[in-house]
């Protein structure tokens, strides 16, 4: 391993400050050598004295296509992380990217699912996690060295000489300010903390509070959060670029405290002695952690040997990708916390994907069919995306789902308060694919379930989305006390006025609705619903998930919507986790699991699924999504992935074809076993 022709060759990308600290680690490691770095001005004055025996190449693309480079160390200004992390990936070299490793968790997990596909290693640089004193510091905390953890305190804070608008650390386009450059110091060590306390090796809080001032250039000068643990720890962390505080760890125990002073430089950048403080009642106790090696050799050693052992993430206590994805969605909730949200994450500045590139159309992963009344073909998989809070984080999904090509997006007026709608409009717009979209609405959801809500509920929705028309249209709810002719004239003023320019139906309608509003249409000319957004899934809705929901997923339904030929937009398409590993004859503690699909023949049906599963290579849940899009009818089921991998997976759903002896059986309506397949 140590052997010259065993070395990683490491290259730099963004030659600063801290890549010099880095390059002086990879001289002292025993795992790597550092042999180019890559710059956007090569002939910068220092470049050569600073990175000794390194080729200075021309640029970042240079270096990634350098086939003598095995690994590249990022430490770019933050909001690049993710595009050449993800670049790096794609080129199959492996990244240490400085810290924080996106400038949010979903940019981190886009960047971890880049790095999973191409097989190689991605780590976050908080050197201080691999040094032996952490090691210490988390073997004092087992033992009891202090009790019981009840409270830690942390800060990193340092005050500039002044303010410099010019500077990374006060520029906002930069994504400047102390919560991300040095806020996540405090933040992972109390994570780290609370979970050795537990015997685990991190552990994460149920609950941020978060305050800051934000400054001239709107970046946090200084910032406090309360970090609250289900175990009933709880951590008073701070950071400051403007401000300087007192840079020490200190973890409260029933039976004494433990102080650290400056934790993240350990015993020093080049080695040295630390101390430990342990202050009891008694007395003080000093431990002492001597370690002649410098800092920064120590995380460059923990890739090295992890890129050689062939592991794609750091062991622990190094940071994985659970760990650096639970230290980013804390900082996310501190800065949402203080309203912070840089310029360069608002949809107007977002203009090129999560890697770094234009949009791309033309994706045939997820084929298109025809949908009556459509004025273009439909994905026959439509994406929900409830979860999302900032364009910044939606959109790596939403151009994920485009590119594979994905076009019908579903939103309904009471979406996140209004913020899918507004968030899927600011993307239509700034990507330019308006008219390649197929998008859905829908209101007048219950209890606001009335035929003039419609028209005022949709004027605020094309506000929302930035357009002047929906492609389908469906009521939320139904109300069986209206009269449905006055729903059906409702939504047809809104088709002769162009503000529905598709089908419109019901969601969570039944059948003997839909068949008295068709009737009605055809008597007077109106517009006839045709399309309808009801949950339907391989199993069976056995009780409303919510009220007023409405499953179509029985024999009658099914002999229903094929002799109509009605398409249906299909919710809960995949059970809500009864084809996973969550659901089982033995298993209880999931209350709406058993309440909604806990039935004989809906585990035989999930049975059958597990069965031809296994002999597909699939999982479960697959054969389920694939079971919705193979009905003869037009059948799209609708889909809300909240990561790259998890929209990944249900794509490979698209790669079973069920025949009608196959749904039969699945199904429980036909003793046919289905033919062996190979995939």
């Amino acid at each position: 391993m140590t052997s010259e022709s065993r070395k990683i060759r490491w290259g730099i990308l963004g030659p600063g400050t801290i890549a010099k600290a880095f390059a002086g680690g990879v001289a002292h490691s025993h795992t790597g050598t550092l042999v180019a770095i890559g710059a956007r001005n090569p002939g910068k004055s220092g470049l050569a004295e600073n990175f000794p025996g390194a080729r200075i190449l021309d640029g970042y693309e240079a270096l990634l296509a350098d086939p003598n480079v095995d690994a590249v160390y990022i430490s770019t200004p933050h909001p690049s992380h993710a595009e050449w992390a993800i670049k790096a990936a794609e080129a199959r070299k492996h990244v240490l990217c400085e810290k924080p490793m996106g400038l949010t968790a979903f940019e981190a997990d886009a960047m971890i699912h880049a790095a999973r596909k191409a097989g190689t290693f991605l780590g976050e640089a908080f050197m201080y996690r691999l040094h032996p004193q952490t090691a210490k510091l988390v073997e004092l905390v087992r033992s009891g060295a202090i009790g019981e953890v009840r409270m830690v305190k942390s800060s990193f804070g340092f005050a500039m000489p002044d303010f410099m608008p010019e500077h990374r650390l006060y520029a906002n386009d930069l994504a400047g300010g102390g919560i991300l450059d040095v806020g996540g110091y405090p933040v992972s060590m109390a994570r780290l903390i609370a979970g050795a306390a537990l015997g685990k090796p991190f552990a994460e809080p149920d609950k941020v509070v978060g305050a800051a001032h934000l400054g001239q250039s709107g970046v946090d000068e200084w910032a406090s959060a309360l970090l609250h643990f289900p175990s009933g720890i709880v951590a008073e962390v701070s950071c400051g670029i403007s401000l300087a505080q007192d840079n020490v760890l200190r973890i409260l125990g029933t039976k004494g405290l433990i102080e650290v002073t400056d934790f993240w430089y350990a015993a020093g950048r080049e080695g040295g002695t630390g101390q430990i403080r342990i202050i009891r009642p008694g007395g003080e106790e000093v431990v002492e952690v001597r370690e002649d090696r410098w800092l920064y050799a120590f995380e460059a050693d923990a890739a090295g040997e992890a890129i050689l052992a062939g592991k794609q993430e750091f062991a622990w206590p190094g940071m994985g990708w659970a760990d650096s994805l639970g230290n980013l969605r804390v900082l996310d909730k501190w800065r949402a916390a203080i309203g912070l949200e840089y310029g360069i994450e608002k949809p107007e500045r977002r203009v090129n994907t999560i890697s770094g590139r234009r949009l791309r159309s033309g994706g045939t992963t997820i084929p298109k069919r025809e949908i009556p009344g459509l004025p273009r073909p439909a994905s026959c998989l439509a994406l929900g995306f409830e979860d999302f809070r900032t364009f910044s984080s939606g959109m790596i999904l939403l151009d994920a789902y485009f590119e594979a090509g994905g076009n019908v997006f579903d939103t309904a007026y009471i979406y996140g308060s209004g913020y899918t709608e507004t968030l899927l409009g600011q993307w239509l717009k700034n990507r330019g694919v308006r008219e390649q979209a197929v998008v859905i609405g829908k209101g007048a959801h219950t209890p606001l379930c009335y035929p003039d809500v419609i028209g005022k509920q949709l004027t605020q929705s094309l506000d929302r989305l930035q357009a002047d028309h929906v492609d389908v249209y469906f009521m939320h709810r139904d109300d069986p006390d209206v009269p449905v002719d006055e729903f059906v004239d409702a939504m047809d003023r809104e088709v002769r006025a162009g503000r529905i320019r598709g089908p419109f139906g019901g969601s969570n309608w039944t059948r003997e609705r839909m068949d008295e509003a068709i009737a009605y249409a055809e008597r007077t000319g109106k517009q006839k619903p045709g399309a309808l957004s009801n949950n339907f899934s391989l199993a069976e809705m056995l009780v409303p998930i919510w009220p007023g929901c409405v499953t179509s997923s029985s024999d009658e339904w099914k002999a229903w919507l094929t002799a109509r030929q009605m398409p249906n937009f299909a919710w809960s398409s995949q059970g809500r986790g009864f084809f996973t590993g969550r659901a089982g004859r033995d298993q209880r503690d999931n209350e709406e699991l058993v309440r909604v699909w806990y039935s004989e023949k809906n585990f035989g049906r999930r049975d059958r699924a597990i069965e031809l599963a296994n002999r597909l290579g699939k999982s479960p849940i697959h054969v389920a999504l694939a079971y919705v899009l193979a009905q003869p009818f037009p059948s799209v089921p609708l889909i809300g992935p909240r990561t790259l991998d998890e929209l990944d997976d249900s794509l490979q759903a698209l790669d079973i074809a069920l025949s009608p002896d196959d749904i039969a059986w699945l199904d429980g309506g036909s003793d046919q076993h289905p033919a062996r397949r190979t995939g």
